[in-house]
C-alpha cells in the first residue's frame, strides 16, 4: 500500500506536470479546499486530464487563478508542491507584479482575490468572536435567561466578542500584508493607527483634521474592511520602494519608517475615506437589492450560490455579508440565502448516498456529506457529485430556493456572525427571537430535506458502463 506522503507527493507531481510544470507557475497558494495556481501561460495547462487524477475533485477557472480543488487533504498537497519552490524561485509575489498585463477582467480578478486572500485567513479569529457571542446569545436574557446581562460573564463574552470586529483593521492588516507580501507588522500598526483612541475621538466629534497639511475627511474605522486592504495593497508597493532605494546600512530604520510617513497621508486622506465610502455603499446597496428583490431574492440566492462557487464570484457577496453584518448587527439577505445552500448541499449529498448502489461511489457521497455536515466544506460534494453527475445540481439548486424562500418569506436572519457552513451555522440565527432561531432550523430542515428527497427522486446516472465514461 503506498504510503502517505507518497501518494501527495504523487499527486502534487502529477497535478505540476498538467498546470504546464513548475516552470509555467507563478504563484501557488491554496484555501481550504482548493490549490490556486497564477499561470504564466494559462492555456498550456490540461484542465481535462487535471480532472481525470484521482484525488482531483474539480477543475475551476476563477479570480484570474487555476483552480484545483482538492478537498480537505488539500494542505497536505499544497505541502508537497510547494516543495518544488524556494525564494529565488518566480513564486514570489513581487514578481507576478512585474509581470502583470492591466486589464479590466485581470483588474476584477485581482479584486476579488485580494478580498479572498485577506478574509479567509481571518476566520479563525472570527469563529472565537461568534463563540463568545453565542454564550450571550443563548444564555443570556434573551434566550435561556440562565446568566444576566449584568453578570461577569456575560460582559466578559460581550467584550471578547466585540473585540475581534472592534479591532477589525489591525487583524485584517496582519491577513492583507501576508496577501500582498508586505510586512505584517506595519500592517498591523497602519491598523492601529487608524484605530487610535485620539482619531476615533475626532470622529466621534466630528473634528476637523489634517495630515501634513492636507484637510482629512475623520472616519471611524473600526469594524470596517475595504479601508484597510486598499491601504495595505498600496503599501506593498510604496514599502518595496523604500526597500530598494534606501542603503542597506540603513533599511532595517529607515525603510520602515519614510513607508509609515508616506502611508500617512494616503491612508488617512485618501484611501480610506475613500474605502469607507465603498463600504458603506456596498452595504447601503446589499439592504436596496433586498428591498427590490424581497424573499424572491433570497430564494435565488440559495439556489444560484453554487454556480457562484464554481465563478468565484461567491466572494463579492461574502465581503457584502460581513460588511452588512459589521455595521449593521444583523444580515438576512445574503446570510439567509448562503445558509439555505449549506444545509442543501447537506441534503443532497444525503439523497445521493442513499441512491448510489456501487460500494465505491456511496462510501464517496458519504464521506462528501459527512465533509459539509461536519466541516462545512462544500466542495467536495459540490464537484464529486452535483457537477459529475448533473442530477444531484437540480436537487441542490431546488432545496436551496425552497430553503430561502420559506427564510425570505419568514424574514429570518443572522444575528450572530458564524464564519462557518456547518451543522453549527444554524447557531448563526440565535442573538434574536426564538421564532428566527425556530425559523432558522425549520428553513434548514426545508433545504435539506427538499434537496435530499429531489436528488433521489432523480437518481444518479451511475452504472458500470456509466463510471467507466467517467473514469475514461
Amino acid at each position: 500500500m503506498m504510503s502517505t506522503n507518497k501518494k501527495y507527493n504523487q499527486l502534487a507531481s502529477t497535478i505540476l506536470d498538467n498546470v504546464g510544470g513548475i516552470s509555467n507557475v507563478k504563484h501557488v497558494a491554496h484555501c481550504a479546499t482548493r490549490l490556486r495556481f497564477n499561470l504564466k501561460n494559462e492555456s498550456i495547462a490540461n484542465h481535462d486530464e487535471l480532472k481525470q487524477i484521482d484525488g482531483v475533485l474539480g477543475v475551476s477557472k476563477a479570480g484570474g487563478q487555476l483552480q484545483v480543488i482538492i478537498g480537505p487533504d488539500v494542505s497536505n498537497v499544497y505541502n508537497e508542491v510547494n516543495k518544488n519552490f524556494n525564494d529565488e524561485t518566480i513564486t514570489s509575489e513581487s514578481n507576478q507584479k512585474k509581470d502583470s498585463k492591466i486589464t479590466i477582467k485581470g483588474f476584477l480578478n485581482g479584486i476579488m482575490d485580494a478580498l479572498s486572500g485577506s478574509l479567509t485567513p481571518a476566520i479563525p479569529v472570527i469563529t472565537v468572536a461568534a463563540f463568545f457571542k453565542m454564550i450571550t446569545a443563548i444564555f443570556g436574557p434573551d434566550m435561556l435567561g440562565l446568566i444576566s446581562d449584568t453578570s461577569d460573564l456575560f460582559i466578559l463574552s460581550s467584550f471578547v466578542g466585540d473585540a475581534t470586529f472592534y479591532f477589525f483593521p489591525v487583524i485584517i492588516g496582519y491577513t492583507a500584508s501576508r496577501k500582498f507580501k508586505t510586512s505584517p507588522l506595519l500592517g498591523i500598526l497602519l491598523g492601529a493607527i487608524m484605530l487610535h483612541p485620539t482619531f476615533m475621538g475626532l470622529a466621534a466629534e466630528g473634528a476637523s483634521f489634517s495630515v501634513y497639511g492636507i484637510p482629512t475627511l475623520v472616519v471611524n474605522y473600526s469594524s470596517t474592511v475595504l479601508p484597510i486592504i486598499m491601504s495595505v495593497w498600496v503599501m506593498s508597493y510604496v514599502e518595496q520602494f523604500f526597500n530598494r532605494v534606501v542603503p542597506d546600512v540603513l533599511k532595517s530604520v529607515l525603510a520602515p519608517a519614510l513607508t509609515i510617513a508616506v502611508m500617512l497621508p494616503l491612508a488617512l486622506s485618501i484611501i480610506g475615506p475613500a474605502g469607507a465610502v465603498i463600504g458603506t455603499s456596498i452595504s447601503e446597496g446589499l439592504l436596496n437589492l433586498r428591498e427590490y428583490a424581497g424573499f424572491l431574492g433570497v430564494a435565488l440566492i440559495g439556489a444560484l450560490f453554487p454556480l457562484l462557487i464554481m465563478t468565484g464570484m461567491h466572494i463579492v457577496l461574502i465581503t457584502a455579508l460581513i460588511q452588512a453584518f459589521i455595521e449593521n448587527g444583523s444580515e438576512s439577505f445574503v446570510a439567509a440565502g448562503l445558509a439555505a445552500f449549506s444545509f442543501a448541499i447537506m441534503g443532497m449529498a444525503l439523497g445521493a448516498t442513499l441512491k448510489i448502489q456501487d460500494k465505491k461511489e456511496k462510501s464517496l457521497a458519504f464521506s462528501y456529506f459527512i465533509t459539509a455536515f461536519l466541516a462545512g466544506t462544500s466542495e467536495p460534494a459540490l464537484y464529486g457529485l452535483a457537477i459529475r453527475f448533473k442530477k444531484p445540481l437540480i436537487g441542490l439548486m431546488t432545496g436551496g430556493f425552497t430553503g430561502g424562500l420559506y427564510y425570505g418569506l419568514t424574514q429570518t436572519g443572522h444575528f450572530t456572525l458564524i464564519p462557518v457552513t456547518n451543522i453549527i451555522s444554524v447557531l448563526a440565527f440565535t442573538g434574536h427571537t426564538s421564532a428566527n432561531l425556530i425559523n432558522g432550523i425549520i428553513g434548514g430542515l426545508i433545504s435539506f430535506g427538499v434537496a435530499a428527497v429531489v436528488t433521489y427522486a432523480l437518481g444518479i446516472p451511475f452504472t458500470e458502463e456509466k463510471q467507466n465514461e467517467v473514469m475514461e
